[in-house]
């Protein structure tokens, strides 16, 4: 059952080896980023799960073992984690960093294919959730990113719209509204978390009451929305009420 879960986003620049220093007038914004991140990573790594499932968008659904290495050389960066031949999709890499730094115990990494359907990516959240009775889940996904390869700073309504449905979801743990999400917008919008939110809202549905119920709700906590780069970062915690 999922009883506790986190969502972050998967820039390279999260990373510190992609600045190599200072990033710039975003500088202080990428750290108030960084921060976030590992304030949600470090409460769902304190729910004490039998197994943290971290799962992030990618070509095609695949399984990765825990030793999994990724890198950022299709980036240019020279960074690279893990043993062996770097395997991991740019989500799940971003993800093995973040949890490096807490050291949570038993990890699973399983992507998501990004054209994964809504109902194969509940039916696979609801497959991982129900694998233990403890279980936390990583959800890693960026927003709407068509600002940055339009014009910078530029008003684009359909965009805003589709932050305001992600960030109440996180802010309300209304799950129904990840649940919603369309994934005609992947490609319009450019949006690279569609898949992955939409696993975490499957894990969900496994709670005994189901999410919404007053007997067992999610609570939640909107740490970080923004768009410091023109491309929308959420990071949030949900956990189930309940749980200790």
């Amino acid at each position: 059952m999922l009883t506790a879960a986190a969502v972050c986003p998967h820039p390279p620049l999260l990373i510190p080896a992609t600045t190599g220093g200072p990033a710039g007038p975003g500088d202080a914004e990428l750290a108030r980023l960084r921060q976030a991140c590992d304030a949600a990573v470090a409460a769902l790594a304190a729910s004490r799960p039998d197994v943290l499932v971290v799962v992030g968008g990618a070509e095609r659904t695949a399984r990765f073992p825990p030793d999994a290495a990724g890198s950022l050389r299709d980036f240019g960066v020279a960074f690279t984690i893990g043993e062996g031949p770097p395997a991991l999709p740019l989500s799940l890499t971003v993800g093995r960093w973040l949890l490096a730094r807490t050291r949570p115990g038993p990890v699973q990494l399983q992507a998501v294919a990004a054209s994964a359907s809504p109902d194969e990516c509940l039916a696979l959240g609801a497959d991982l959730a129900a694998q233990a009775p403890r279980v936390a889940m990583l959800a890693m996904g960026d927003g709407p990113a068509r600002r940055a390869r339009g014009v910078p700073g530029a008003q684009d309504p359909a965009a805003d719209l589709y932050d305001e449905r992600v960030a109440d979801s996180l802010a309300t743990a209304d799950l129904s509204l990840l649940e919603r999400l369309d994934p005609a917008q992947d490609a319009e919008l450019f949006v690279a978390g569609r898949a992955a939110w939409q696993v975490l809202a499957g894990a969900a549905r496994q709670s005994p009451h189901g999410p919404q119920s007053p007997q067992s709700p999610l609570r939640a906590e909107l740490r970080y929305v923004g768009a410091p780069f023109e491309v929308t970062y959420f990071a949030a915690n949900l956990r189930l009420a309940q749980a200790h």
